[in-house]
C-alpha cells in the first residue's frame, strides 16, 4: 500500500492507494469518531462491493446504506433529498461518518450530502473507478448537476480519508476505465511533462492494465493533484488549472443532456478542443499539439466533440461555465506541454473559428 497525504493543515487526509483495501477496517477506524456509518453507493457497485464494505465497518459502528441508480443523469438535488430522507429516518446524528462507495457521480452526491447533512458531517471516499482514484474523489469538490449547468450546486468538502482498492478497476467496462484515462492524461498536460512523456512511452501497458502500469499512473496522478489542492483548496487561484478541458467538456454533457458521453470522454474531446485553441493563440506549436491528439487517441478517446451540437449552442452552455466572470469564459489553455494558464485574454474570433472547425 502507498500513502500519498493531502497537506491541508487540520483538514489533511491521507489516500491510501493499494489492492486488497476494501476489507480493511483499520484504514477506517481512526477516521470514524461516532458510532454510525452510512454508505451510499449505486445499484451495479453494491451488487459487487457493498457486502464486503459493510462487513468490515462493522465493527467500526453501526452500518446502513443508501442504494441509488446508475448514471450522471441521476446527480441533481432530488436524489441528495432521497438519501437525507433515509438519513433522517434512521436517524443519523453529527457524528455520523458517510461512506462514498462508488466512481464519481456516488462521490459526488455522497459528499455534497455529507457536506449539507446537518451543516456538514464527515465523509470517506472509497472511489471505486480509474476516474474517481485519479480525480474526483480527492479534492473535496462535492456537488450536482443543474439542467442549465454541471456542478452548478455544490460546496467544497475535504474527505476524511481516500481508500482507492485497485482490485476494483478490475470490473471497471473498458469504455470507463479508458475515460479515467483522461484524467491521467490531464496531469502530464497541466503540470508534469515527464509525466506527459512517461505515458506516451506505457500507454499501451496503462490501457491493457497492466498492474504495475496503473498503480504508477494512479500514485502520481494523486501526487500531483494533492499538491495543487494543498496550494490552493478552494480554487482561488492555481487549483483552475484542474479544469484543463473542461470548459468545453462540461459544455459537451450538458448539450447531450449527461447521456450518451462519458465524463472523461466529454474531457478528453475538450482537451483537444483547449489545445487547438491554445495552438490558434501561438501558445502551442504544431507539433505539440499533434502530440496531444496522438496520445488521446491511442488512449481511445474522443479526439472531436459529437458533431450533433451546434457552435453558438456550445459557446453559449460554456458562459454558464464556473469560472466565468462578468460574461467572459475563462479558460485553461497551454503555453506548453505540462504548462497550464488560465486566462480570459484571448480573440473571441480566434474561439469561434476554434469552436467551427470542430463543428462545422
Amino acid at each position: 500500500m502507498i500513502t500519498v497525504s493531502v497537506e491541508l493543515g487540520r483538514c489533511g487526509y491521507p489516500i491510501h492507494i493499494g489492492a486488497k483495501l476494501l476489507a480493511q477496517s483499520e484504514l477506517y477506524k481512526p477516521h470514524v469518531k461516532g458510532s454510525k456509518l452510512f454508505i451510499v453507493t449505486n445499484e451495479t457497485v453494491a451488487d459487487l462491493y457493498l457486502q464486503k464494505v459493510k462487513q468490515a465497518m462493522s465493527s467500526v459502528g453501526e452500518v446502513h446504506a443508501a442504494v441509488l441508480p446508475d448514471g450522471e443523469i441521476h446527480k441533481q438535488l432530488s436524489t441528495v433529498e432521497s438519501i437525507i430522507d433515509q438519513m433522517l429516518a434512521i436517524p443519523c446524528d453529527r457524528k455520523t461518518t458517510v461512506v462514498a462507495l462508488g466512481g464519481g457521480v456516488v462521490g459526488d452526491i455522497a459528499g455534497f450530502t455529507a457536506a449539507c447533512y446537518q451543516r456538514g458531517i464527515p465523509c470517506i471516499q472509497i472511489p471505486t473507478t480509474l476516474l474517481s482514484q485519479v480525480d474526483s474523489a480527492v479534492g473535496g469538490k462535492t456537488g450536482v448537476n443543474h439542467p442549465r449547468g454541471k456542478n452548478m450546486i455544490g460546496a467544497f468538502h475535504q474527505p476524511v480519508c481516500v481508500v482507492s482498492d485497485s482490485d476494483t478497476l478490475s470490473s471497471l467496462p473498458e469504455r470507463e476505465f479508458r475515460a479515467g484515462v483522461a484524467e491521467i492524461i490531464k496531469y502530464g498536460l497541466i503540470r508534469d511533462y515527464e509525466f506527459f512523456k512517461w505515458l506516451e512511452d506505457n500507454m499501451d501497458l496503462l490501457i491493457s492494465r497492466d498492474k504495475n502500469a496503473v498503480a504508477f499512473a494512479v500514485e502520481q496522478s494523486c501526487r500531483n493533484k494533492a499538491y495543487v489542492v494543498a496550494e490552493d483548496e478552494r480554487e482561488s487561484g492555481l487549483r483552475a488549472i484542474l479544469n484543463f478541458g473542461h470548459t468545453f467538456g462540461h459544455a459537451i454533457e450538458t448539450g447531450l443532456n449527461y447521456e450518451d458521453w462519458l465524463h472523461g470522454e466529454a474531457v478528453a474531446a475538450g482537451m483537444v478542443m483547449a489545445s487547438e485553441f491554445s495552438r490558434r493563440l501561438e501558445w502551442l506549436t504544431r507539433t505539440e499539439s499533434k502530440r496531444i491528439v496522438s496520445l488521446i487517441s491511442k488512449a481511445g478517446l474522443p479526439v472531436s466533440p459529437p458533431t450533433t451540437l451546434q457552435p453558438d449552442h456550445l459557446k453559449s452552455l460554456m458562459k454558464v461555465d464556473k469560472k466565468s466572470e462578468s460574461g467572459a469564459i475563462k479558460f485553461v489553455l497551454l503555453k506548453g506541454i505540462g504548462q497550464a494558464e488560465v486566462t480570459s485574454d484571448y480573440s473571441d474570433s480566434i474561439l469561434n473559428s476554434t469552436i467551427q472547425s470542430f463543428l462545422q
